[in-house]
This record gives C-alpha cells, sequence and structure tokens, in this order.
C-alpha cells in the first residue's frame, strides 16, 4: 500500500504535548515530529488565511521526502463569493503552494449547505480553468447535489468527491476520480485526539 497516506487535520495542538508529542516538544519542532507517525497531513488554517512564502518553504523543509500537505481552498472563494469573480484569490492561492513543488497533495473545495445545483455550472468552469498538474477535492454538505449530474462533472475533471463522515450527510461512495479521499471527523465530545480521550 505504497500510495496510502494517512493523517489529521493540522498538527499545531498543545493539548497533543505528552499525549502524542513528547512533553518538551517546543510547538515550532511539532509539523517534524508529526512527520516522523504520518505521511500526510490536510492543512486547515489555509482555510481562513494564505500563508506567507516563508512558512510555506518552512514546511517543506520541516518534512522528509514523500511527505504530503492537503490543503484547503481559502473561504473567500468556497464560502463568501462562492466560486463568482475569484480569478484573483485562486491564482493567489495556488501560485503560493505550489511552492511545496512534490510535497503537494491534494487541494480541497469544502462547499457550504448553500451551495446547491444552481451553481452547477459555475464549478464547471471553476473546475475547467484549474491548472491540471494539481489534484483537486470536493466535499458538499448540500444533498441536493448527491445526483449523477454532479458526479459526472466531477469524473470529466478527474475531480474527487470526498468520502466525509458527517451526520448531516448520507454516506457517500461515489468514486469519480483515480484516487479516493476520505476525511473522518470527531463529535465535539471526542475532538480530541484519541490517545488523549
Amino acid at each position: 500500500m505504497n500510495n496510502l497516506h494517512v493523517g489529521t487535520i493540522g498538527w499545531s495542538y498543545n493539548f497533543w504535548k505528552g499525549n502524542f508529542y513528547p512533553n518538551r516538544t517546543a510547538s515550532k519542532d511539532f509539523l517534524a515530529y508529526y512527520s516522523t507517525k504520518f505521511n500526510t497531513v490536510e492543512v486547515d488554517n489555509t482555510f481562513y488565511r494564505i500563508p506567507n512564502q516563508q512558512t510555506i518553504i518552512n514546511w517543506k523543509k520541516q518534512t522528509p521526502e514523500g511527505f504530503l500537505f492537503s490543503l484547503k481552498f481559502p473561504q473567500v472563494i468556497t464560502h463568501i463569493k462562492m466560486l463568482k469573480d475569484c480569478q484573483n484569490e485562486t491564482n493567489a492561492f495556488l501560485s503560493r503552494v505550489a511552492l511545496l513543488k512534490e510535497k503537494l497533495g491534494c487541494l480541497l473545495l469544502q462547499f457550504p449547505p448553500a451551495f446547491g445545483n444552481g451553481v452547477l455550472p459555475l464549478l464547471k468552469v471553476f473546475l475547467r480553468d484549474l491548472p491540471r498538474e494539481h489534484r483537486y477535492v470536493v466535499e458538499v454538505r448540500n444533498k441536493k447535489l448527491l445526483n449523477n449530474d454532479f458526479y459526472s462533472l466531477l469524473k470529466e475533471y478527474n475531480v474527487v468527491m470526498a468520502w466525509a463522515d458527517s451526520s448531516q450527510m448520507p454516506q457517500i461512495d461515489e468514486v469519480t476520480s483515480d484516487f479516493i479521499y476520505v476525511r473522518w471527523k470527531a463529535t465535539e465530545e471526542k475532538s480530541k485526539a484519541p490517545w488523549a480521550r
């Protein structure tokens, strides 16, 4: 299973100290230690802001060969503008994350419940215009989108439909690309890492 990558959402959690990170691990060393145990990570903070260039370079330096970063598209693209007039933000994001080079894994477009069938024409144009050298994942939170038109659109552009564990959505097992992307989510009561329970 050389192509299997397993990781968590983020790595900079102080409450992991003493449970996952050794007690004396400095926060600046969290990622380096994390990457000795997992071979990928999903970066959530790119949803809120695009990291600066030095941050991306540091991530790349602190992780071993074969490690992959999956990053969320910024919320200004997926939630605020919902794919309308967001070419500048998209270009800025793609240009910055490209600094990861061979360590760039998937780019996740996570849409809100308001993103429904009426937005499919926008999604088609958006996916069509994305650079083909990257891998993309789409996660939706609107049950009405789970139909053949939506799946066919993702297949057309080799975009993955995320298999997300969610109480608000039915179980999804549709394969729309040449790889799969699974997101398990904890409940509020179980939001700490398993070893911290």
